[in-house]
């Protein structure tokens, strides 16, 4: 039987430019522009300017950082874009693996194709190989890994970013597969941030690029990792998953590797928040604005989310009615229905404002039940249900959520998203530049131009 790493390596090391479809191409280049934006956004935010001052700290370099003038090694640079991209969860997420992908794919494939040279024709097709590979190996778990403890993304993430790296480097088959087993003993990443809103779930899709570099080039010097990183006695998916191995879907790892392209099918946000709270605060907003509702007319408020976002984004419900920050805030099925039905809308501007007494006041009346009719995995499905004073309810329900593959942001919405994120830290004519540059990425002969475009900050 063929591993799963083989199959991988072998995806890896073959794929021909020309077999990823135009649209998908795009696709992936809407992607990474979306993730730029957001890191200019997390430039201007005090996360950033520790992550550098510590980084700094060790041997320096000369790999850019996006919207930063000072470099850093390759390693450490990619460490500071990865949180720069995941640090205000406003990224990406393919729905049913549950994985932030881009958060680590765009910074590692820009980092090493920087590092080697590389064109941007190069850079997208390894970026479009690591979305596929953490997409698939997030598929096979299905969000299971979330609710035993384990983040994704920093876990899944470092073996795409593994084939990424040991791509632009132009490893041989088995050298992509044992850089996948070496990552096996890297990939790291639990969830018990969610305990007191820290910072360290910004770093995991940073985290997961130093890893993946470091185990391409450990395999490209001759060093052996196991070959059976996921299916294995002690692999992936033994290891990382609490269920019986009869229900691992391996088959979504590699099934239709090449022909279906799970990069299509990656959901932008629209907020920044859990992509589990999406739904309802959309809901919440549109709830508010055809009703015209006003907070001191609202009795209670039933959110129906998916059950896999209970011990994500509704419990435990005194600190989710109480967000410490606005890290917190992002991460509140309470907090978010609240602030949407106040302010309706949901932006960077609204998390700052976890401690207002008005929106904490009506977080007070929101409780959630697990939505009988959920699409997940494939939908964040999500319903809010207001009753008020007078004895009405209403309610408004988004069985697709907004973003996700069969209802997305428009190619004109992620340009404007990422204008609005960027323009927090250049100027527009930088910016716009910069966007120029990325959704053209395929065009550039050589990736450095647009790792060092992006590194100066206009």
């Amino acid at each position: 039987m063929t591993l799963i790493a083989e199959k991988l390596a072998a995806f890896a090391a073959d794929l021909d430019d020309g077999a990823i479809p135009p649209a998908v191409r795009r696709r992936a280049a809407h992607l990474m522009l979306d993730g730029a934006g957001i890191a200019y956004a997390s430039t201007t935010f005090d996360f950033a300017r520790q992550t550098v001052a510590a980084l700094s700290t060790f041997e320096g370099g000369d790999c850019p950082m996006i919207g930063m003038r000072k470099t850093l090694a390759l390693r450490d640079a990619v460490m500071v874009n990865g949180i720069l991209v995941h640090g205000l969860d406003f990224d990406d997420t393919h729905l049913v693996g549950v994985v932030h992908a881009t958060a680590s794919c765009f910074p590692t494939a820009l980092g090493t194709a920087w590092a080697g040279a590389r064109s941007g024709r190069d850079m997208l097709t390894a970026y479009v190989i690591g979305m596929e590979t953490a997409a698939r190996l997030g598929a096979v778990a299905k969000g299971e890994m979330n609710q035993i403890g384990f983040h994704p993304t920093g876990v899944i993430a470092a073996f795409a970013c593994a084939l990424i790296a040991g791509r632009l480097a132009r490893l041989t088959r088995e050298q992509l597969v044992m850089a996948q087993g070496i990552a096996l003993s890297m990939a790291a990443g639990t969830r018990e941030y969610s305990s007191n809103g820290a910072s360290t779930k910004r770093m995991h899709p940073g985290w997961a690029g130093v890893c993946g570099i470091t185990a391409a080039r450990l395999a490209a010097s001759g060093f052996t990792g196991a070959r059976s990183a996921y299916e294995g006695r002690f692999g992936l998916f033994a290891t990382h998953l609490n269920i019986d191995p009869a229900k691992w879907d391996r088959g979504a790892a590699t099934h239709a590797l090449g022909e279906v392209w799970e990069t299509a099918e990656v959901a932008i946000k629209p907020f920044p928040a859990c992509q589990l709270s999406i739904a309802c605060i959309d809901a919440a907003i549109q709830l508010a604005s055809e009703h015209n509702l006003n907070a001191t007319d609202i009795a209670n408020v039933e959110a129906l989310v998916a059950p896999h976002a209970v011990a994500i984004v509704c419990e435990p419900v005194a600190e989710k009615k109480r967000p410490a920050s606005a890290y917190a805030a992002q991460f509140s099925i309470q907090y978010a229905v609240a602030c949407a039905l106040i302010h309706r809308r949901f932006g960077l501007a609204e998390l700052e404002r976890h401690g207002d007494a008005d929106i904490l006041g009506l977080a007070d009346k929101v409780e959630y039940r697990v939505d009988p009719h959920t699409g997940y995995p494939k939908h964040f499905s999500g319903e809010v249900i207001v009753t008020l004073k007078d004895g009405r309810r209403i309610a408004h329900r988004e069985q697709v959520n907004l973003g996700a593959a069969d209802k997305p942001v428009a190619a004109d919405g992620i340009v404007a998203k990422f204008m609005g994120n960027a323009e927090r830290a250049v100027s527009a004519a930088h910016a716009a530049k910069a966007c120029e540059m990325i959704l053209n990425v395929d065009a550039l002969a050589d990736a450095r131009e647009l790792a060092q475009f992006l590194g100066a900050a206009g």
